[in-house]
């Protein structure tokens, strides 16, 4: 059941629509420098690759529904965007890129430290020796505190369709144990179909990234933020979000945070 969200693409993209892609690649590539190439990882529509091929950017979308990457191959037809349908925690794309991202809390999709690490380890083998990979995970305070930074519902509206989004209920309950939650979603386009399902997610803390970072090897943390605004810092009360900016670790020398 928690796949049929996935299999819905346009509807998922519709649901995501409040986000800036423009904007939120506007300050990857600053991030980033001069990136040649760029790696987005549990893409599903890879709306920030497409973005990125527009901008004549090479750009390569790994998911590993079937029915996202055939909806952005479709949508990124013309594009210098290559899609693949690969696992992100078991890939070999024979490359290195300049920038890799995961974006929109696609890491909440690996359940297990070994998935994290797995996860990890792929992204430090395919980024390029300066190469920035740039890592979105939910905020932990959307988790461990009585305030979420993000709603749970909300309207979107693109090209002139509108639909009411509800990413999760509130007898939705973390498992204090696993960490897992069991989200029941439900995007309702107006004047059209509603779609349902229930996806599993796995919260994931700081500390919890910092070891696993320790445990894979082969990358260090540069700086971490709250929102694409690096002047948000990730204590801070605005903070939404829990951007960490990941360098190769030089030869030699200790990895993690």
């Amino acid at each position: 059941m928690g796949t049929v969200i996935y299999d819905h693409p346009w509807a998922y993209e519709l649901a995501c629509s409040f986000r800036d892609v423009r904007a939120e690649v506007d300050v990857l590539r600053r991030w980033a420098g001069d990136a040649r190439d760029v790696l987005e990882l549990a893409a599903g529509p890879a709306e920030h690759a497409r973005e990125f091929a527009r901008r004549g950017v090479a750009a390569t979308a790994l998911d590993l529904s079937p029915a996202m990457c055939a909806y952005a191959r479709e949508r990124g037809s013309g594009l210098p965007l290559e899609v693949v349908e690969g696992d992100m925690t078991d890939f070999r794309l024979g490359r290195r890129f300049d920038l890799v991202i995961t974006m929109l809390d696609s890491t909440a999709h690996l359940m297990t430290l070994d998935a994290l690490v797995a996860y990890l380890r792929c992204v430090a083998a395919h980024l390029a020796d300066d190469g920035l990979a740039v890592i979105e995970m939910s905020h932990p305070a959307d988790r461990l505190s009585e305030t979420p930074r993000v709603s749970a519902a909300w309207a979107v509206e693109k090209d002139g369709v509108s639909a009411r989004v509800r990413w999760g209920e509130p007898s939705d309950q973390l498992d204090p144990i696993t960490q897992i939650v069991h989200d029941h979603v439900t995007i309702a386009i107006d004047g059209g179909d509603v779609i349902q399902g229930v996806v599993p997610y796995r919260f994931w803390t700081a500390t919890e990234l910092e070891a696993a970072l320790r445990l894979a090897g082969g990358l260090t943390v540069e700086a971490q933020f709250g929102d694409f605004d690096p002047g948000v810092a990730l204590d801070s009360p605005e903070a939404w979000r829990m951007l960490t900016l990941l360098r190769r670790t030089p030869e030699g020398s200790s990895t993690g945070g």
